[in-house]
């Protein structure tokens, strides 16, 4: 009965895997029982687990044993560094039931957990410091935001010169010149018509019936109206 591997050290929270080999030539019809040990210390073992040659696999919350006839793999699950220790398996034969043909020793060695790190986190930039391949579109950008600022007051600037003044329409209407704001370049100011009276001189006769009024002169008048509206 062979137990290997003879040392092994792991962190804690992994899983350690020992391998038990049986070696029965002359009996290999033998019935028999094979059991798994810890000692602490150099004290007395202590059974951890057990499994029988026609078993295949036996498992509890902490270990687990799996038949490979002949050969039997043995895991530590979730080590804690309490399961440091030595183990070995014992084997139990029917017709010898009060004896334990014992393996060598195999030594575990539970380390401390190491520190878990998120891969995602970036490490730190020191304030004011910024890497070197950074440094050129940052700088470009500024360059970039000057530019367009100075272009900004240079326009301001002009049309202070010129007075401040803002390009208009000019539209004639019937009583006089007005101005309009040009909000919209690309739509044709729409004039509009001021309709007056129109008052005619005559001669008031008021005691002369009109048949026999005089016609001194006469005054004509002219309408033109917009083509958009139908004369009426």
């Amino acid at each position: 009965v062979t137990f290997i591997p003879a040392v092994l050290s792991l962190p804690a929270g992994s899983s350690a895997t020992f391998f038990c080999n049986i070696s029965m030539e002359n009996d290999s019809e033998l019935e028999y029982d094979l059991n798994w040990y810890k000692e602490t210390n150099h004290s007395q073992g202590q059974k951890i687990a057990g499994i029988s040659r026609n078993d295949l696999q036996r498992k509890t919350e902490k270990y687990l044993v799996t038949n490979h006839t002949g050969v039997f793999k043995m895991e530590i699950l979730n080590l804690h560094q309490s399961d440091s220790g030595s183990y070995y398996c014992g084997l139990i034969t029917f017709f010898e039931p009060n004896k334990v043909i014992e393996s060598n020793r195999s030594h575990l060695v539970v380390t401390a957990a190491p520190e878990k790190t998120n891969p995602t986190d970036e490490p730190e930039m020191e304030e004011g410091n910024l890497p070197d391949h950074v440094k050129p579109v940052v700088l470009s950008i500024l360059l970039f935001a000057a530019l367009v600022v100075l272009l900004i007051f240079g326009y301001i600037a002009v049309l202070h010169r010129r007075g401040g003044t803002i390009p208009c329409a000019v539209i004639n209407h019937p009583g006089g010149v007005s101005l309009q704001k040009e909000e919209k370049p690309t739509m044709a100011p729409v004039p509009t018509v001021d309709y007056g009276v129109l008052e005619f001189q005559v001669d008031q006769h008021a005691q002369v019936p009109q048949e026999t009024w005089l016609v001194s002169h006469t005054e004509y008048a002219t309408i033109v109206f917009p083509e958009e509206k139908p004369a009426t």
